[in-house]
């Protein structure tokens, strides 16, 4: 008897993977291909969806290939994916009417002043659990309804249908047979009422959208359709965003329970349990799963723009290192960041500060400064930023953090972990299994045809593999922290 199988559509902001997974989350298969990041204007983002689609079904025949497997190894598949990054499609051609603005793109910063202006920025924050920002997704569907010539017209008469990745790949996947999203999806358009978990028609008159163009939203972990194509024969069984997911692949089911995503930006969530909780210190309130029939669980989340995008810019822009690695080695050419401190807000400042007009500063330059502390302030950097979403969370929930669970390609970086650790005053811990957003969309797809039989199984699955505990003193930690925000305060008020 054949080993059961699970397989995931991971689809990121620079990548897209498909990996296959056994019952115990070790991976079996695995393959990965990018795609272009386009920058047509300062602040826009896009991406094409139908390099992404093809990416898809590239790396699920590479990975299934790999192993000699076939799609009816599968028990199920599931998918995970960048959320709040909006797609519009013709519905009978399936083609794209205009390439997908990616959740980092700012074009919309002027749409959301004029609606802040009338009732603040939190005046939606009730019903969505978030703030006004060019973040999330109804302001990006709102722009293309406005400027794609004949679109808004077309949506009206249900000619277009709008998605954001996760909607577009099983569009794709069903053949044009399901147009579906889930919970944690929706709540990240700003169009989802969160208690109803139902589009909310306030919010959708507000931004004017037809509802015609919007998906049905279902919960995270049932049978949604069969595949066709390079995945014809399997199911399609679970969705999650991709910090969702990674909450799930970390096996944080209790509340109080926080994991930090690592990655082109952070992401950190803290799981809140039963009860909304309704952020006063800067961060969102999003759905963190519903599996099944369930009741829905919520989280607390804490969004960082640019993390390892900075070393990036390092890399690309700067020309301080050669590979993404390289900057650890040049950071500890230095004993510390020689007060030199890097503020990334190449587009803004998200949580807690939530300020479109603050934009990137390096800080506390003298003569004595070098390579080698541009790089530890880049990382350090990094994890200054995720001790401002912390000190929000805890002031939220009123829930200490016990421990920071790791994940995303920067926790490979040493000196940023122990950094981290120093600086929150708890372990970082990273887990046996590093694919924890993959995992995550394994564990919401397997769950729904009974491969695991709840989140018990998949708590005893998970394991640490690595534990960094903080050696910094309280009274180095906070001198420290107290010149970052310094240096924060310097971002702001740069676009007016």
């Amino acid at each position: 008897m054949k080993k059961p199988l699970i397989g995931a559509i991971d689809q990121g902001t620079t990548s897209t993977r498909f990996i296959v997974f056994d019952k115990a989350g070790n991976i079996v298969s695995l393959a990965q291909k990018e795609h272009k990041q386009i920058y047509p204007r300062p602040g826009w983002v896009e991406h094409d969806p139908m390099e992404i689609w093809r990416n898809t079904e590239e790396v699920i025949a590479k990975a299934l290939r790999a192993q000699r497997l076939k799609p009816g190894d599968l028990a199920a598949v599931g998918i995970t994916n960048q959320r709040e990054t909006t797609v519009v499609w013709d519905r009978k051609t399936g083609e794209p009417v205009y390439n997908a603005l990616v959740w980092q793109d700012t074009r919309v910063d002027e749409l959301a002043r004029r609606y802040a202006a009338d009732g603040g920025a939190d005046r939606f924050r009730d019903k969505t659990g978030l703030p006004l920002a060019s973040y999330f997704s109804g302001l990006k569907l709102k722009w293309l309804l406005d400027h794609v010539d004949g679109l808004r017209a077309r949506a009206r008469r249900g000619e277009v249908c709008f998605g954001n990745i996760d909607t577009w790949l099983i569009w794709k996947l069903s053949e044009g047979m399901a147009h579906i999203t889930d919970a944690t999806n929706a709540s990240r358009t700003q169009l989802m009422n969160l208690r109803t978990l139902d589009w909310d028609e306030g919010m959708l008159d507000a931004f004017d959208i037809p509802t015609e163009i919007l998906p049905k939203i279902c919960s995270s972990s049932e049978v949604y359709c069969e595949a066709q194509g390079k995945l014809k024969g399997a199911k399609i069984t679970g969705i999650l965003g991709d910090q969702q997911a990674a909450l799930v692949g970390q096996a944080c089911f209790e509340p109080g329970e926080v994991k930090n995503t690592y990655g082109t930006g952070c992401f950190m969530l803290m799981h809140t349990g039963e009860q909304i909780c309704f952020s006063k210190a800067g961060l969102v309130t999003t759905v963190a799963y519903r599996f099944g029939q369930s009741k829905p669980c919520y989280a607390l989340e804490g969004s960082i723009a640019i993390a390892g995008a900075l070393i990036q810019w390092l890399r690309d822009n700067l020309g301080l290192i050669k590979s993404a690695p390289d900057v650890e080695t040049l950071a500890k050419t230095v004993e510390d960041n020689g007060d030199v401190y890097i503020v990334p807000a190449f587009s803004g400042l998200y949580a807690p500060y939530w300020r479109a007009d603050a934009r990137g500063v390096i800080a506390g330059l003298t003569r004595y400064a070098r390579a080698g502390h541009i790089a530890r302030a880049a990382l350090e950097a990094v994890a200054y930023q995720t001790c401002d979403v912390a000190g929000a969370m805890i002031a939220d929930s009123g829930i200490a953090i016990r421990e920071l669970r790791g994940d995303g390609g920067m926790v490979a970086n040493q000196l940023l972990m122990q950094f981290q650790a120093d600086m929150l005053g708890v372990p970082v811990v990273l887990p046996q299994v590093t694919e924890t957003t993959a995992l995550g969309a394994a564990c919401a797809a397997g769950l729904a045809v009974g491969m695991w039989k709840g989140t018990d199984e998949l708590k005893a699955n998970w394991s640490a593999s690595t534990r960094w505990r903080p050696m910094a003193s309280e009274d180095h930690r906070a001198a420290l922290y107290a010149t970052w925000k310094k240096a924060v305060g310097k971002s702001f008020d740069w676009v007016v």
